[in-house]
């Protein structure tokens, strides 16, 4: 996934529902609010609530 990938502005966190930040460096989306990252596993991304794990620093630096 790229940083303009339409896509990206339509996946939305399944928890609070809100926008998504990509984290190239670590090929996830991240959720700034609740400091989760969800991740892309082949080219798809993992938005299960079950799969976000604790990432509150992850967007350090993005």
């Amino acid at each position: 996934m790229k940083t303009d990938d339409p896509l990206l502005k339509i996946l939305a966190c399944p928890i609070d529902k809100g926008p998504l930040v990509l984290l190239d460096s670590q090929d996830a989306l991240y959720n700034p609010r609740l400091g989760r990252v969800y991740p892309i596993v082949g080219g798809i991304p993992q938005l299960l609530p079950t799969s976000g794990e604790p990432g509150c620093l992850a967007h350090q630096g993005e």
